[in-house]
């Protein structure tokens, strides 16, 4: 009953099948899931105020009542470890989806439209060659104090980061996109597509768009990785949200006066960092290995 089932539901078992054969990408997701737990759900059973000052506190260990110990003011580090990681993690999803929708939007227009491809290519080769860390200083810099002002000292922070990373990392999506975008629209059903008499812009939205998802959702776990170790940076250097909020950049940064005494204070919101970005590396290692058209042939071959 084999020719009965769709090709298309075949080939999405088969993508299914070899993403949960790659042990990388599985420990990856299973650990991305944790910290999204940890990070949502963990202050609904661990409902100590991150923000709530306790001087009598200040500067103890690992107990039952602070299991990661507590800061310089006494503040609980697994009430911000959580807290850090909800706006780290907003973050760096938010600065994702946005790059995704402008390296997509460029890349299926450069790849579709023939006459944008030199304009946009270049555009995208100008933003490649721009020192992207001084950029986001100086970016960060100028506008941080009006946005504070217009939306709040949290959210203009946030809607500013955002904003500058996803209009800085666009590029290797749009190139990525533009290529698969060239390939797939000399097929035969999109050839035949026009050849009927089709709309430009149906052939790009019904048919070139959805057989480019691929690339699309890769860039996005790296888009993700990259946006994560961006904002860390920027709190690290004291750029990001106010001194009282807590990310896990900024954890690093209030931790460095005291790492030797108290080392536990870096390691933790390190940990977060790095096993989260690396989560994700796997998962997209896994994704771009399921999702190879080599693989997806090879297997649409033997049906």
């Amino acid at each position: 009953m084999v020719e009965a089932v769709p090709v298309r539901r075949l080939l999405e078992r088969h993508v299914v099948r070899q993403f949960m054969r790659h042990k990388g990408a599985l420990l990856g997701f299973a650990f991305l899931v944790f910290i999204l737990a940890f990070v949502v759900l963990g202050p609904l059973i661990w409902t100590l105020d991150p923000q709530f000052i306790d001087i009598r506190a200040r500067n103890s260990g690992m107990s039952l009542a602070h299991p990661l110990g507590t800061d310089q003011l006494g503040r609980d580090m697994l009430a911000r470890l959580m807290a850090g990681g909800r706006a780290s993690v907003a973050v760096g999803a938010a600065a994702m989806l946005l790059s995704l929708l402008i390296g997509g939007l460029v890349g299926l227009l450069a790849g579709f439209v023939r006459w944008l491809d030199g304009p946009l290519m270049r555009l995208t080769d100008l933003f490649l060659a721009l020192p992207l860390l001084p950029l986001l200083l100086v970016v960060i810099l100028l506008f941080r104090e009006a946005l504070r002002a217009a939306f709040g000292p949290e959210a203009g922070i946030f809607i500013l980061m955002v904003a500058v990373m996803g209009i800085t990392g666009w590029m290797q999506t749009a190139r990525v996109v533009r290529g698969e975008v060239l390939t797939v629209k000399e097929r035969e059903f999109v050839v035949a597509a026009r050849s009927v008499g089709v709309p430009e812009h149906r052939i790009a939205g019904r048919h070139v768009l959805p057989n480019v998802l691929s690339p699309i959702m890769v860039s996005a776990t790296l888009g993700m990785a990259n946006a994560i170790i961006t904002e860390s940076a920027l709190s690290f250097l004291g750029l990001g949200f106010p001194s009282d909020f807590a990310t896990w950049g900024r954890l690093l940064f209030d931790a460095t006066d005291y790492l030797q005494q108290y080392p536990g204070r870096v390691l933790w919101p390190g940990l977060a960092i790095s096993l989260t970005v690396l989560s994700v590396n796997y998962i997209g290692d896994g994704l771009r290995d399921s999702l190879d058209p080599r693989s997806r042939s090879t297997h649409a071959g033997n049906l």
